[in-house]
């Protein structure tokens, strides 16, 4: 969502990196650079206004105007400042009632992704050791009831749900009565939706929330709306009092700037993102991981938190073991592609990963993706013994593995090539170091 903010803010960096050291005529020209991009990428005209001046106040201080290296120290600001505007230190914890279940009314509408997103909240906490109960109190849409259900059924969490003729309010009395029974730590209330505000959805909101006395009420957003977004959140919030924000599809290909003007024009929290339509891509929102993404410098603890959530302890520990000793082979490499597979799209992979996003950037959209589905297509096509031992591949079982896989031999020449050269390197004692052109596999 941010490649070309994070271009032309990089393109900003570099050329004051070439100065030496910086004059405020050269701050004001970078921060008119700085303003252009924000303002491209569809920010919020006062929120840029705002966020260029607390930047040129703290450039033009002791602390550029003296620094041996400038240039990253307005790259430092830069950071701090959009941490600042993104959320600062709130964080997407949840708050908690004093005896449980907790509440979490989840408002917005219709077309945002409410109801996935319940889902998803869902299977966030139950993964997180939590015991949640959904509620289908979306009385006006009987097909968001049945996605509700149907949704709950795939991740085995319990959806309460009652005839759509039922009062919302009544539904909601009656789904806590089922939560006290199970135990549930969390109940998570899908409300009604509309396409767009109206008086009649607002005070039914109000009523439900009346009831429920909910200790969040979180508005879900679609990121792809842009400003609307934002006029959507400053509405919700003035007529029901919202205490945070979700907002989904943070992986499509709008230009960003709801996510970065939402939170300083509501002035309320954003607490999660959606970065998929798979149920598990879902995120707890950081502000400063999302700053660092913007600028290019990765996010690596999420990259290691997805690693953490799909890659098998035991095995990783085999997989270690064979490298030290050389072991390493076709299978277990198909292993790691699949486990790579399962962390999500490249291209997501890619941002978190300092200098990677740069590559991966001027890829054409799919290209890594496709690329990877040929190499696991080759490996595939290979028997096992051949996965375990690729020196037993003769020439004529290389064009059957290629006619196999649908691709040419020469693409599996070059597999096996590359991966005979990290072999040796293993051999070596050099695991870890990947020759350069092993990267060939994946471009």
């Amino acid at each position: 969502m941010f490649e070309v903010l994070s271009e032309k803010l990089n393109a900003v960096f570099r050329l004051l990196g070439n100065r030496g050291k910086l004059t405020e005529k050269d701050i004001d020209e970078a921060l008119r650079q700085v303003r252009l991009a924000l303002l491209e990428a569809d920010v919020n005209f006062k929120v840029v206004k705002d966020f260029t001046t607390r930047v040129k106040e703290r450039s033009l201080g002791k602390e550029v105007m003296e620094s041996l290296t400038p240039a990253q120290q307005i790259i430092k600001i830069v950071n701090e400042e959009l941490i600042k505007t993104l959320g600062d230190g709130q964080g997407s914890r949840l708050a908690s009632a004093s005896q449980p279940p907790s509440v979490i009314m989840m408002v917005g509408l219709q077309g945002s992704g409410k109801t996935t997103t319940a889902a998803k909240l869902a299977l966030h906490l139950k993964h997180t050791g939590h015991k949640p109960l959904l509620v289908a109190a979306d009385n006006r849409r009987p097909a968001a009831i049945e996605q509700l259900v149907t949704l709950g059924k795939q991740l085995d969490v319990p959806v309460f749900n009652e005839d759509p003729k039922t009062a919302s309010k009544d539904i909601c009395v009656h789904a806590m009565s089922e939560a006290k029974k199970m135990a549930a730590t969390h109940v998570i209330i899908d409300t009604a939706g509309r396409l767009h505000i109206d008086e009649e959805m607002m005070a039914e909101l109000a009523q439900v929330k009346k009831v429920l006395k909910p200790d969040e009420v979180l508005l879900v957003v679609d990121a792809m709306t842009g400003q609307d977004a934002v006029r959507v959140a400053e509405e919700f919030h003035a007529k029901v009092n919202l205490t945070g924000l979700i907002m989904t599809k943070m992986d499509g290909d709008a230009r960003g700037g709801a996510a970065l003007s939402i939170r300083w024009v509501s002035g309320v929290p954003i607490k999660f993102i959606g970065i998929g339509e798979k149920v598990d891509a879902f995120e707890p929102f950081y502000p400063d991981r999302l700053a660092s993404r913007i600028l290019g410098m990765g996010d690596v603890l999420t990259f290691i938190e997805k690693a953490e959530k799909t890659i098998d302890e035991k095995k990783a520990l085999e997989l270690q073991k064979k490298i030290k000793t050389a072991s390493f082979n076709l299978e277990d490499f198909l292993e790691q592609l699949k486990a790579i597979k399962k962390m999500g799209p490249l291209a997501q992979l890619a941002e978190m990963l300092p200098g990677v996003s740069k590559i991966a950037s001027r890829l054409p959209d799919g290209a890594q993706e496709a690329q990877l589905r040929k190499v696991e297509a080759i490996v595939l096509s290979m028997t096992p013994q051949e996965r375990q031992n690729p020196s037993i591949i003769g020439g004529s079982r290389r064009k059957r593995i290629a006619r196999g896989s649908g691709t040419g031999t020469h693409d599996v020449n070059q597999l096996l090539n590359q991966f005979q050269q990290m072999q040796k390197l293993m051999k070596m004692g050099m695991s870890g170091k990947l020759p350069k052109n092993m990267m060939g596999m994946f471009k």
